[in-house]
């Protein structure tokens, strides 16, 4: 052996004592329970080896052996002093009387239950005419016109002819009264020429001839050349069809007159505004000719058709006109105040309308605001039916709640929708809606 390899010998004892040296102190220093634990362990798979034995599982963190809490109403949080900054304003709901005001346009017409026409029964010429334009008031009984009638000059003879008939049988009758002769024959003979006289009578009155007239062609035993046409009521000539000297025929129309002491004022109402809308609800309607002047009337009618063009109904108010200082033709304001009765309501720009849903954001407290869907109903003056998603006494912001809803889309917050988990049930929104 040379001194080589014993130097190598050496060595490796020496480091082989180095390794025994450390190796003694780790074992010391093994925790007993680690020991303890490594014992379970190999005692848990002896008995998992042992048949008819199920070995245990291990327990389970202690974090996943608690139950899942429910998902939380997604909610967004605004500080005290970015609502200051923004200008938020809170609003409570409330079950309140809710009034709808309509506003619209109406025009004056002439009252078609005064609108007389003027017409003559008989075939003629008119000789004369004293109204000769349009626009020009006439007066009950007022005349007209004159018109020529060949045909009433031969019912005029006729009735002469029996005028002096009528005359001779009454002398003929207080001839032969005294003498005793045939007084049964002068007697039934003065009685048909009376009822005779009396159906010629009758004959011209339906001809429009009044009872001046005939009895001036009775006692003058004259026919009337012409046959005067008076007013029959009041009024404007509104149209006047009559010419000098042109021929009628019987039952053409004259004249129109119109009685403009009391006129229409027909409105348009929207499509979508109907269903609000009963005969006898009261209107305020002012005119620009009257600026300081308001009129008050009830509907009296409303359209049963719409029309295709404007989607809209035509409603009528009347209302009298003293002086005649309401002209047909002349545009009106027409302001109808619906009465829809008590319902549950907050104002209308604290509901976000997103086309598909209603949002609103309600107030939680310290700041914290949730988004929450409702259901809206009919729209008052500034006020919003919710029919279901609020109850009474609910806060929710009826300012600036779009830019609420800008932080809370960047944030991820969504109302949920009806029906899904987390969202809330709906709330019975009292009605009390029936209208009086």
């Amino acid at each position: 052996m040379n001194r080589k390899n014993i130097i190598v010998i050496g060595m490796v004892i020496i480091v082989a004592g180095i390794v025994l040296l450390f190796a003694r102190p780790w074992q010391k220093a093994k925790s007993p329970a680690v020991d303890k634990a490594a014992a379970v362990n190999q005692s848990s798979q002896g008995m998992a080896n042992m048949p008819g034995m199920a070995a245990e599982k291990p327990q389970a963190a202690e974090t996943s052996s608690k139950e899942q809490p429910g998902e939380e109403t997604p909610t967004i949080e605004i500080p005290l002093e970015k609502q200051q900054l923004i200008g938020v304003r809170l609003a409570k709901a409330s079950v309140q009387p809710l009034e709808k005001i309509i506003r619209t346009v109406g025009k004056i017409e002439y009252d078609e239950r005064r609108l007389t026409t003027v017409n003559t029964k008989i075939e003629g010429w008119i000789e004369k005419l004293y109204v000769n334009f349009t626009g020009v008031y006439v007066k009950k009984g007022e005349r007209l016109a004159d018109i020529y009638s060949p045909e009433l000059w031969a019912t005029q003879q006729e009735f002469i002819n029996l005028v002096r008939w009528a005359k001779s049988a009454d002398r003929k009758a207080l001839r032969t009264a005294g003498t005793g002769a045939e007084p049964d024959l002068a007697a039934m003979l003065k009685r048909d020429a009376e009822l005779t006289l009396d159906a010629a009578r009758q004959r011209l009155r339906l001809w429009d001839i009044s009872d001046d007239q005939i009895k001036k062609i009775e006692e003058s035993e004259k026919p009337i050349r012409t046959l005067t046409i008076y007013s029959p009521v009041s009024g404007y000539v509104l149209q006047k069809y009559a010419v000098q000297g042109m021929k009628v025929m019987g039952g053409e129309k004259l004249f129109d007159v119109s009685d403009l002491s009391n006129v229409w004022v027909i409105a348009d109402i929207y499509e979508y505004e109907l269903p609000s809308i009963r005969t006898g609800e009261t209107a305020k309607i002012r005119l620009s000719y009257f600026p300081a002047k308001e009129f008050s009337s009830r509907i009296e009618f409303v359209s049963p058709a719409l029309s295709s063009e404007t989607r809209t109904a035509k409603v009528r108010f009347s209302i009298p006109n003293h002086g005649g200082q309401l002209k047909p033709q002349m545009f009106t304001d027409v302001q109808l105040k619906i009465n829809l009765g008590n319902r549950l309501a907050v104002p209308d720009e604290a509901v976000i309308d997103t086309g598909l849903r209603q949002i609103v954001y309600v107030d939680k407290g310290e700041g914290v605001f949730e988004p929450r869907q409702v259901t809206t109903g009919v729209r008052g003056e500034k006020m919003i039916e919710v029919s279901s998603g609020l109850k009474a006494g609910d806060r929710i912001a009826s300012s600036a709640n779009f830019l609420i809803d800008s932080e809370a889309k960047l944030k991820g917050v969504e109302a949920p929708e009806r029906g899904k988990k987390g969202a809330p049930a709906p709330a019975a929104a009292p009605s009390g809606g029936h209208r009086h």
